[in-house]
């Protein structure tokens, strides 16, 4: 699942090393992916009012759901 993220993620911003998502087991059904990306490309991945943070959100919730999982996207701002 964490590859589905990245694709996205490297899709939405330019400067693609400055990429980091980390993964945690809050349980063995509940991932949480801490996604942070260079300071000034923030804005890219939350998008206006959230919209594109939300679809991430969404599309991640569907594959987790394929795998019987639960997912949580938490963008992460230094």
């Amino acid at each position: 699942m964490e590859e589905i993220l990245r694709i996205i993620i490297e899709n939405l911003v330019e400067n693609k090393d400055a990429i980091s998502i980390e993964s945690e087991n809050k349980d063995e059904n509940i991932i949480i992916f801490k996604v942070k990306v260079a300071k000034d490309e923030m804005g890219k991945v939350i998008g206006k009012q959230g919209k594109v943070a939300n679809s991430i959100r969404n599309i991640m919730k569907a594959a987790a759901s394929r795998e019987g999982k639960k997912v949580e996207v938490e963008f992460v701002d230094d």
